[in-house]
């Protein structure tokens, strides 16, 4: 995007600065390496994790380890898979299985293993039947919940005895393994009216810049149309919506016009150092993942579920992954991140930053496989 000839030089600056990397031991007599991680991350973690800068560096470097795990996991354990999840506590991936014959192979893979009852693909096949379903609006949504081994569908507390609401629980109960949660308040979509603040504007909507890919940014799907125009945060010509889709999903690509650029770069308004995309490797449930925002800035929570279907008032909008961090009117589209890897733009959620609340995210990937664009990255 325009910026100043100095930011343009800080930015190149940063794109020269080493980012996050992978942790290398090394033996006691040797000179101390330099932190993986910004000290504004490091301060981020501490804050929102209760952890020491030492600490924060060893989850990270725990998280990135079980993020390779989980893909060999998976191939390994076949049919037997269940899902998998990071222990904060032990800072290991757990793997859930049906066989126990599989525990030995996948732990030699550097994981924990439970033994469950229902495969993935049982409680993946059990929600799908849940989302050819239409569901009332005091039902929030429903998700594979590997640490229960079920599907939770998520109902608002004070609907949570209404007819409608009632009947849909019991025809989930039929589908398959179904557990049932409850939250305070419905999820919302999170875009704004024109008011005053940085990222882009179409018609009177204001939302936040996702991911930079090559000739433009992604977005969520609910800030503008295929075709409409983009203002920037100079309010001067910026781009259009090539595509866009909501509800079902939520997500969009806008290619941006000359005169604006793009960088791999996630803003930390000053809570943290700007953050460097360098992939966008998925982090499994239960990782440590931050948010860059318009309106509330930069957060950080943990990744709570994947997969899950939000039910809007618009319409449900499946494959979302939920976390625990907050978001406010007019962070929509903004950046998931976790360490140096996108995972995706904001969507929607309930409360806010200042009481607290949760958020969804449309899994990047997903969006970068469905315009076929490619993730700048440094």
């Amino acid at each position: 995007m325009k910026r100043t000839s100095a930011l343009r030089a800080a930015v190149a600056a940063l794109l020269l600065t080493v980012g996050l990397g992978a942790a290398h031991a090394a033996p006691a007599s040797a000179v101390p390496v330099a932190p993986t991680a910004s000290e504004g991350l490091l301060d981020a973690m501490r804050q929102d994790f209760g952890l020491t800068a030492q600490q924060a560096e060893e989850r990270l470097a725990a998280e990135r380890a079980a993020a390779r795990v989980e893909s060999e996991a998976k191939k390994t354990a076949g049919g037997s898979y269940g899902g998998a999840w990071f222990d904060a506590r032990t800072g290991r991936l757990v793997v859930a299985l049906t066989d126990r014959d599989e525990e030995a192979d996948v732990r030699a893979l550097g994981a924990d293993t439970r033994v469950v009852r229902h495969s993935a693909r049982e409680l993946d096949r059990t929600k799908a039947r849940l989302d050819t379903r239409t569901a009332p609006a005091g039902v929030a949504g429903w998700h594979v919940d590997s640490r229960s081994n079920s599907v939770v569908v998520t109902v608002v507390r004070a609907d949570r005895n209404a007819p409608a609401v009632r009947a849909f629980v019991d025809q989930a109960r039929e589908a398959g393994p179904v557990t049932v949660a409850e939250t305070a308040t419905a999820p919302r979509t999170y875009a704004a009216g024109t008011v005053g603040g940085d990222p882009y504007y179409t018609g009177n909507v204001r939302c936040s810049i996702g991911f930079s890919v090559h000739g433009g940014f992604v977005t969520a799907g609910h800030c503008g149309q295929a075709g409409a125009a983009v203002r920037g945060w100079d309010g001067s010509a910026m781009g259009t919506f090539q595509g866009s889709s909501f509800p079902g999903n939520d997500y969009a690509y806008v290619s941006i016009h000359s005169g604006w650029w793009t960088v791999p770069v996630v803003l930390g308004w000053g809570a943290v150092s700007d953050r460097l995309v360098r992939g966008s490797a998925e982090a499994p449930v239960g990782a440590s993942i931050c948010r860059s925002g318009s309106t509330t800035k930069w957060h950080c929570g943990t990744v709570l579920a994947k997969n899950e279907t939000v039910n809007y008032s618009q319409g449900a909008v499946h494959q979302m992954t939920k976390t625990s961090v907050c978001a406010e009117g007019g962070d929509s589209g903004g950046a998931f991140i976790s360490g140096d890897q996108a995972q995706g733009v904001t969507s929607g959620g309930w409360g806010n930053c200042s009481s607290g609340g949760e958020t969804w995210f449309q899994p990047v990937n997903e969006i970068l496989g469905r315009y076929g664009l490619t993730l700048h990255t440094a």
